[in-house]
């Protein structure tokens, strides 16, 4: 089987929300972005030269409305079946992300009133339940869906036979992804503790880049150290009876 080639798809900005096409023997998307980028996504892998609906698969990452707000529209649009945790069948199921969020800092704070993120979209019903870490060898693809939960439940991950992993929102780029190359939290994550312990864990598979939903490609040895600094804070919170998520309560929407 070919190797796996990982294109960026931007959705919003340059690479302020981000899907991926994963080139082998079939094309593969990871992730679907905000609700109305669909054709958006569509004709940009068209413009790599692949017709959309040879399109095996798409994998959405997790239960947040940026990741899966145009999964249904680019089902219909490609005819590919969608791939979805288990754990994260409730927001697919209702179109809405589960709630409250849990801000890991001022940026999540700060998010979490802007009333796009509580919007319902269109409702999916994956046809790919993911329980566990899956061959995608049958998609055409040399890869693996991994499980690693913590940002969401059903949070997973694609580890390609080159290494790369593309990684949703297990980590991001400084800033939401303004600042490029610098690992840091996304703006939110359910479990902080959780999802640590997943980075540490696809990061001892040494994957040679991290392909992020905001932002840039990240550093895998960058992320390490960053990873460490994460948990002597978190576990320094803890011994402190505080909150992992840095003290800032959970945020839901206004009724």
């Amino acid at each position: 089987m070919s190797r796996t080639k990982v294109v960026p798809i931007p959705v919003m900005g340059r690479h302020h929300i981000n899907a991926y096409l994963l080139l082998g023997r079939r094309p593969v998307i990871v992730d679907a972005g905000t609700p109305g980028s669909g054709r958006r996504i569509y004709e940009q892998v068209a413009a790599h030269g692949v017709d959309p609906t040879d399109v095996s698969l798409i994998v959405i990452t997790h239960g947040h409305i940026d990741h899966f707000g145009s999964a249904a529209e680019l089902h219909r649009l490609t005819g590919a079946p969608v791939a979805g945790h288990i754990a994260d069948l409730g927001p697919y199921r209702a179109g809405r992300a589960r709630e409250p969020y849990i801000p890991t800092g001022p940026m999540g704070r700060l998010m979490a009133r802007n009333k796009n993120l509580h919007i319902q979209v269109e409702p999916l019903e994956p046809d790919v339940v993911v329980t566990g870490e899956t061959d995608l060898e049958d998609f055409g693809i040399a890869a693996r869906v991994m499980p690693t939960p913590g940002h969401t439940a059903g949070s997973i991950s694609v580890l390609t036979d080159r290494g790369d992993l593309v990684a949703g929102d297990l980590i991001a780029n400084s800033l939401f992804g303004l600042v490029r190359g610098r690992p840091a939290n996304p703006p939110f994550h359910d479990d902080p503790l959780r999802n640590l312990a997943s980075l540490r864990k696809m990061l001892a598979l040494n994957p040679t880049s991290l392909h992020v939903g905001h932002g840039t490609p990240l550093e895998p040895d960058r992320v390490r150290r960053w990873a460490d600094r994460e948990h002597r804070r978190l576990s320094r919170r803890e011994a402190a009876g505080r909150s992992a998520a840095g003290g800032a309560g959970p945020y839901r929407a206004p009724s």
